[in-house]
């Protein structure tokens, strides 16, 4: 006995370890695509008032998983946004997840037990499930599915060498766990269906009372799918012409699907982050032939199960039962880029494979010794393949650029990479790069609302307004409710001084989506600009509301109530910005002249130091700067400051007049003269210089 767990603490550590090994290209990676929403742009994770949410209000993220949302909440604690944590852990509980399978198996008598748990754990498949931060719905809720499974086995009776009395707290340990795999990713609600295979399996049928015990599990995997599938369409957007499949399409699509997903688990090649889309049409004849060879697989299992055992038919329907939520009959939002995903085969994908490794392992006992031998080596070949072909597929998960131009070199019509590498290059300031991504994204989908927004981001910015303005509008056009085309649209027309057009559209955006937040700041920034500034802090406070930590929105509030006198206020939010970012220059700036305003000029001085460390060339700091110092009585320095700020900016008369000032006051005063003169030439209507200069001449005649 001691021997035999000895065996299998070996056997496991080794399986976490090789899972580990495969991975580390992985962990290395950043976040991708919508990682974005889930996690690094996701407020619902920041504050124990959005843990709160994330349980009680389920539209307070695009789909109510709150055990993901909530390992997210409490990882943001520990390391923040660093990626490499979030990897660590995805890794580790796929890791986990294939020691569970390798417990179940044993528990089911299946040959090659390990070796199933080990091609689980390194299948280049799973890489999207594991290496992408946001699925981690899937390897959570794997995790806490394989857990269930191994605790409703025990209380069922399979311990792998003879049944048990049933023991309730097994079977409450599994529902808990249910309960868990369910608030993590809702496609874990097969898990009583799967449950029913496998008693049908082992003992040729079921019991009235291990229906009625599965019953509970039945009823709210119901519930969180029906929960999911309602949020799917009319929270995430799954709705339109994309998603109108008719019956009979849904079960062409469901065939080609299975195979598909068989092909990619027996054959693990070109594998993509994004698959083309393909056709499904109930007119042509050959699209039939996949739903016809999926039913005639399971028919003939049926027919000769007596000969070969129940155990393949079940491996067969536990795949496609599992896969049932992603094979078209309900509306997925990825749906939109592709029918098919790697991650959708998770959980499915272990039907088939402990089926072939059994089979292969059974056949391999019946050999003489020295093939046996032979089998095992050919095990070891397949690991290190798969655990090749894992380690080269973690590479493409590095960042998004990578990841895009991965999904380009094998589809190179996929509008979704095409728009995103255009919207990476954007980042990093290669405009007319991402112009020639997103115009390519729209010879493949010209209705493509997304990128002609994007597109016309990128014209705004090599100031081709006139371009972008098109693009904004035929976006609009395609999607009239598209917040973020108004607010870009409205940003134009205000650059262009065209004001109340920009208004309306800044409020168009805000009525179809009242939480954009660079909407509200946007918006706030033009009535700002008019005088209307408590219409404006109206939406710089609902921006903060929304975002608490914005520093910019911070800023602008801060400005607009500098300008209204409220000094007190305007600290407070200066503060704040610097608190969030302690490198922004102007902030710096604004509160110097605040608390210089009230006669703090040594706080003030050490402001306006941090502005001209942190901007050399910043004229007005320096000018600043020079005040404070001046009114410290440190001259010489003040000087340096106001020469500086003029050779950076001559024409500023304010700077010429306080650099008078000064040297008249140490009775330079032809060189006072002189700056007087230039700022009254600078700015006629000077009146402070004006009366400056008098005083220094009558100073000087006497």
């Amino acid at each position: 006995m001691n021997n035999l767990w000895n065996r299998h603490s070996l056997l496991a550590g080794v399986l976490i370890f090789i899972t580990l090994v495969a991975y580390i290209p992985a962990i290395q990676g950043g976040f991708v695509w919508d990682d974005n929403d889930h996690l690094t742009e996701n407020q619902t994770i920041r504050s124990l008032q959005g843990l709160g949410q994330i349980w009680f209000a389920p539209k307070s993220n695009y789909l109510y998983y709150p055990m993901t949302f909530s390992s997210f909440w409490l990882e943001y604690r520990l390391w923040g946004l660093n990626p490499t944590g979030y990897h660590v852990v995805n890794v580790l509980l796929h890791a986990l997840s294939a020691l569970l399978l390798y417990r179940i198996l044993l528990c089911l008598n299946l040959p090659g037990a390990w070796l199933a748990a080990a091609v689980f754990a390194l299948h280049p498949v799973h890489v999207e499930s594991v290496a992408w931060v946001s699925e981690r719905k899937n390897v959570l809720s794997g995790f806490f599915y394989f857990a269930s499974a191994l605790c409703l086995f025990r209380f069922f009776g399979f311990t792998g060498k003879r049944e048990k009395k049933p023991n309730l707290w097994w079977y409450l340990a599994g529902l808990l766990l249910f309960i868990c795999a369910l608030f993590s990713k809702t496609v874990t609600c097969s898990l009583p269906a799967a449950m029913l295979l496998v008693l049908w399996w082992k003992r040729g049928g079921v019991k009235g009372g291990e229906v009625a015990a599965l019953a509970p599990f039945f009823a709210l995997g119901l519930a969180m799918g029906l929960t999911t599938a309602w949020l799917e369409k009319h929270q995430v957007g799954a709705l339109g012409s994309e998603w109108d499949l008719s019956f009979v399409e849904s079960c062409l699509l469901a065939g080609r699907a299975l195979w598909f997903y068989l092909g990619k688990l027996i054959l693990p090649v070109k594998l993509i982050f994004n698959y083309p889309r393909w056709q499904v049409d109930g007119s042509l004849w050959w699209q039939y032939i996949y739903p016809a060879g999926v039913l005639l697989v399971v028919f003939i299992l049926w027919l000769i199960r007596r000969r070969i055992g129940r155990g393949p038919l079940v491996a067969v329907l536990f795949f496609c039962g599992t896969l049932l939520p992603a094979l078209g009959f309900f509306d997925v939002y990825i749906f939109r880029y592709s029918f098919v995903a790697d991650h959708f085969q998770y959980l499915a994908s272990v039907g088939l494979i402990a089926l072939l490794i059994g089979v292969a392992t059974k056949l391999a006992s019946r050999l003489p010794k020295w093939p046996q031998r032979s089998f095992s080596a050919v095990g070891l070949i397949v690991l290190l393949l798969l655990g090749g072909q894992t380690w080269h597929q973690g590479y493409v998960y590095r960042d998004m650029e990578t990841l895009w131009n991965d999904t380009i070199a094998k589809n190179p019509r996929s509008w979704l990479a095409l728009n995103g590498l255009g919207v990476v290059l954007a980042e990093q300031g290669k405009f007319q790069e991402a112009i020639f991504h997103y115009s390519q994204a729209l010879e493949v989908k010209p209705d493509h609302y997304k990128a002609h927004n994007n597109l016309g981001n990128a014209l705004a910015r090599l100031g081709r307004y006139e371009e972008a303005m098109n693009h904004y509008k035929e976006s609009l056009r395609l999607r009239p409710d598209y917040a973020e085309a108004h607010s870009n649209l409205g940003n134009v027309l205000a650059s262009q001084g065209k004001f109340q057009e920009a208004i309306y559209h800044y409020s168009e955006a805000l009525r179809s989506e009242p939480d954009y937040v660079e909407a509200h700041i946007n918006l706030a920034n033009v009535l700002a600009s008019q005088g209307k500034f408590d219409e404006a802090m109206n939406h710089y406070e609902e921006a903060l509301r929304l975002k608490p930590d914005y520093a910019e929105a911070h800023y602008n509030l801060g400005n607009v109530l500098a300008v209204q006198g409220r000094f007190q206020e305007a600290i407070r939010h200066y503060k704040e910005v610097l608190r969030l970012k302690p490198y922004h220059a102007e902030a710096h700036n604004n509160l110097g002249n605040l608390l210089e305003a009230q006669g703090k000029f040594r706080e003030a001085a050490d402001h306006y130091a941090q502005v001209v460390r942190l901007k050399p060339d910043y004229a007005e700091a320096h000018n600043n700067l020079a005040n404070a110092l001046a009114s410290q009585g440190k001259f010489a320095q003040a000087i340096d400051h106001y020469t500086e700020a003029l050779r950076l900016k001559p024409d500023n008369a304010e700077a010429h007049n306080n650099l008078a000032n000064v040297l008249a006051g140490q009775g330079k005063f032809e060189e006072a003269i002189g700056h007087y003169e230039e700022a009254l030439r600078l700015k006629p209507d000077y009146v402070a210089a004006r009366k400056n200069l008098d005083l220094v001449l009558q100073l000087k005649g006497k």
